[in-house]
């Protein structure tokens, strides 16, 4: 299995990087969709594996809906588009709402857990800004520099990776508290301590590198920190709705890695959390 996971991994790496750095910005707005259809079929598969493929349409149509009233092009034509906004902040206002349902569950299932519509909206939530996130980060300064936001887009899923990592190799050497041991039994405090220490330093090293003024950097950093926070809830999150759906795994297009949400989850909550605390703090 990790020799597996290893060679989906070698494979997986450059083909998100080049989709990052490679594709013009409407092709890699192309790209997004197709993860991000997937990641709705596999979401589908939370609420009703029968519906899956509904649930996908769905959320695709909602998607579409949103791409005709703000064009690709007009998402930094005066600062950060106010429609997008919204749709970010509506993302980080719902991981304030997850982490409640993560912290009382298996309590808080009963809320929702015969609901369909309203685990069909937890979706929407979790997809949407993430989707949106992706292009907001990508197309940075586009116009000035057409790599400058692929960049700032990979540092922030670095930081997630380096939070991963991190936590992994803490948890296994220290790790004697459980996080959230209803949710996930595997996850440690000590882990997520390491991971977000270690995603620390990675910003730390990036903001120096950049020499950025004393105010900018703060923001950066803060930014990071409560994006590595929102990335382990990403993933407790999903270990949730796994755990109500009686599935491992929430697809197999990944031979040795499940599916894409399996993948994804951590990103699906740091990217929004990340540029809403920019926004908030940098006005960006």
């Amino acid at each position: 299995m990790l020799k597996l996971r290893i060679i989906t991994a070698l494979c997986l790496v450059p083909l998100v990087l080049a989709a990052i750095f490679l594709l013009p910005l409407p092709f890699f707005a192309l790209f997004a969709t197709g993860v991000f259809l997937l990641a709705g079929r596999e979401w589908g598969r939370f609420i009703d594996i029968q519906k899956a493929n509904v649930v996908m349409v769905s959320l695709a149509l909602v998607l579409i809906g949103l791409m005709a009233m703000v064009p690709i092009g007009q998402i930094w034509a005066a600062g950060l588009h106010g429609g997008i906004a919204l749709v970010l902040y509506a993302g980080a206002g719902w991981w304030l709402v997850s982490l409640a349902l993560v912290l009382a569950y298996p309590r808080s299932a009963a809320f929702w857990r015969d609901h369909l519509w309203l685990k069909a909206l937890f979706a929407l939530f979790s997809l949407i800004p993430f989707f949106w996130a992706l292009l907001v980060l990508r197309s940075y300064q586009y116009e000035q520099n057409p790599y400058f936001g692929a960049w700032l887009l990979l540092f922030v899923m670095s930081l997630v990776w380096a939070a991963d990592t991190g936590a992994y190799f803490v948890g296994k050497a220290f790790g004697k508290h459980k996080l959230c041991p209803r949710v996930s039994p595997g996850k440690t405090i000590e882990g997520m301590l390491g991971g977000v220490a270690a995603a620390s330093v990675l910003a730390l090293v990036v903001t120096q590198a950049m020499a950025l003024p004393l105010a900018e950097s703060l923001v950066l950093l803060l930014a990071s920190v409560v994006a590595v926070f929102a990335s382990v809830l990403g993933d407790l999150v999903e270990s949730m709705f796994k755990r109500e759906a009686g599935i491992k795994d929430s697809g197999q297009i990944l031979p040795g890695h499940g599916g894409i949400m399996d993948r994804i989850d951590s990103l699906t909550a740091a990217l929004p959390v990340f540029i809403v605390i920019v926004h908030l703090l940098g006005r960006g």
